[in-house]
Formats: C-alpha cells, sequence, structure tokens
C-alpha cells in the first residue's frame, strides 16, 4: 500500500501515514516556539529541563500536529483532490476512520495538559485548540475567509505563550506576543502562495487567491516587517534577525526561483532563525564567557 493513501490493513502502513500526515518538515513550527518561549522565560538551568516542559516539547512536536494536519486533511478532502502538493510531499486523505480516531484521541490528551499547567497558560492553550481546529472545521472554517485564514494562523505562536506562562508564572510579553503572531499570519499566507490555483479551482477563497502571487508577496513582507518592528520595541537583536523574512521574500521575487521551490526552504530558515533566538534567550543564563574560553 501507498504511504500516500489508506486503504490496508497492516499497522505499519498506517503509522506510515500517520506519519507522513503530520509533516514532518513542519514539526518545528509547533516544537520551536516552545523552546523558545521556555528559554524566555527560565531563570535557572534545572528549569529548562523541567518535566513539564518536556511534556508540552512532546505534544507540540508530534501529537499536536497529527491533530492539526489531520482536521486539516480530513476537511479540505475535495480540495486536495487536485492539490500536487499531496501527490509526494503529502498525504491525499482518502475517508479512512484512522485519521478521525487518531485525531480524537490526540485532542482528549492535549486537553489533559489543562490539568498540568498552571491557570495563567490556560487561555494560550484553548486558544490553540480552537483555532487548531476552527481553522479548518465548521463552523467557522477560517481557511476560506480572506484576513481570518491569515489571522487565525497565529497559532502558531500560542504553544510559545503556554510554555513562557508555565514557566514564568506570567503572561509573555505583549510585544513578543503580538510581534510572533504577525510572524505566524506572514509564514501562514506565503505557504497559501503555492495552493493559489488549486483553491481557486475549488472555489476556495483566501488572503493569496484574492491577492494573487504579486500582491501576496507583498502582503507577506509587509507583515513581516511589522513582525520585526513590533519586536525590535522587545529586543532590537531579536527585531533586526527577523527583517531576514523580508529581506527572503525580496530576493524569491527579484529572482527565477518559483515559489514551489522557495515553500520548501523555510523549514530550514525558520529552523536556524529560531535556533539563532533561542541561543540569544539562553545568554541570559548562561553568559558566553561561561562556556568560551
Amino acid at each position: 500500500m501507498s504511504a500516500a493513501t489508506v486503504g490496508g490493513d497492516t499497522t505499519f502502513p498506517r503509522l506510515q501515514y500517520l506519519l507522513k500526515l503530520s509533516r514532518p518538515r513542519f514539526w518545528p513550527y509547533l516544537a520551536g516556539p516552545v523552546v523558545v518561549g521556555v528559554a524566555g522565560a527560565a531563570t535557572t538551568v534545572p528549569e529548562l529541563f523541567a518535566p513539564l516542559n518536556l511534556l508540552l516539547f512532546a505534544f507540540f512536536l508530534v501529537p499536536a500536529n497529527v491533530q492539526l494536519y489531520g482536521v486539516n486533511d480530513v476537511f479540505d478532502r475535495d480540495v486536495d483532490e487536485s492539490n500536487p502538493k499531496k501527490d509526494d510531499k503529502e498525504v491525499r486523505y482518502g475517508g479512512d476512520v484512522l485519521v478521525p480516531a487518531t485525531v480524537a484521541v490526540v485532542s482528549l490528551a492535549g486537553l489533559a495538559l489543562f490539568a498540568a499547567v498552571p491557570c495563567v497558560a490556560w487561555p494560550y492553550l484553548a486558544a490553540y485548540f480552537l483555532l487548531a481546529v476552527e481553522y479548518s472545521a465548521p463552523p467557522f472554517r477560517f481557511k476560506t475567509t480572506p484576513i481570518l485564514d491569515s489571522v487565525s494562523n497565529g497559532l502558531y505562536v500560542l504553544p510559545g505563550a503556554v510554555a513562557y506562562a508555565t514557566v514564568a508564572g506570567v503572561d509573555p510579553p505583549i510585544t513578543a506576543l503580538v510581534g510572533g503572531w504577525l510572524w505566524s499570519m506572514a509564514m501562514h499566507t506565503f505557504s497559501a502562495i503555492p495552493d493559489i490555483e488549486p483553491d481557486r479551482e475549488a472555489g476556495i477563497r483566501t488572503t493569496a487567491t484574492v491577492l494573487g502571487e504579486v500582491r501576496t508577496y507583498a502582503y507577506c513582507g509587509f507583515v513581516w516587517l511589522a513582525a520585526a518592528t513590533v519586536f525590535s520595541f522587545h529586543s532590537h537583536p531579536i527585531g533586526l534577525l527577523l527583517l531576514a523574512y523580508p529581506a527572503t521574500v525580496l530576493g524569491i521575487v527579484w529572482s527565477d526561483v518559483s515559489v514551489d521551490r522557495a515553500y520548501w526552504w523555510f523549514p530550514a530558515l525558520n529552523t536556524v532563525v529560531g535556533a539563532l533566538l533561542t541561543m540569544g534567550l539562553l545568554t541570559r543564563i548562561v553568559p558566553p564567557g561561561a562556556v568560551v574560553p
């Protein structure tokens, strides 16, 4: 059985299918903010590796991605019939009960986190689960409403807010939260550019289908620039680091690189930026002079 469809009855191919459904290349998008949130809130080395932090990281690394993309694939079944990304990079949902059943189990596991994190983290955790489902599922199905599809994707910053609130016991800085939300909005809309034609053929209206490719580049560049500006009020180095995104958009526009190719560069770019951001935050706990001769 191909890993791209579910139709067999063996365990291994089904696990392969669920693994590919969870988009392993995008796992850092949810788990990475947890690392950043912990690094930004912790004041000692032991705090970094507290068991609850590791639990949050583990949940947002794999189970949360199975839930997020499982809901997406179930409710996008018709749309994905003509989406070329489903032919090799991702999977095409074929109607097997395995996916909704797994999403239900993972969702229940996620709700159990409310018993583990402090009350100050509850609003961020609740907002994450609401947006993770309603982005794709009725009644709101935000992904089919221009602008709301972009705004609702601020959900990617919420695992970091949960982690920060859990470690620090207070809300995360508003400039970091807003800056991260804007970054997520632009990242989502850029990711929607390769889907413009399939979405138009399916009759789905998104920010990208309404703006078209060229104006979507401009939108993403502007929002990423806004994210860098807002973050600079929290930290000038972070603001400067995030300028890498509008600069990358300019490079794509001025080159002959197709968006279908550039789209797959962003997981690497995000990993590098996230690693630099985390290391910068960790210098508050372990000064470079303490580890560099």
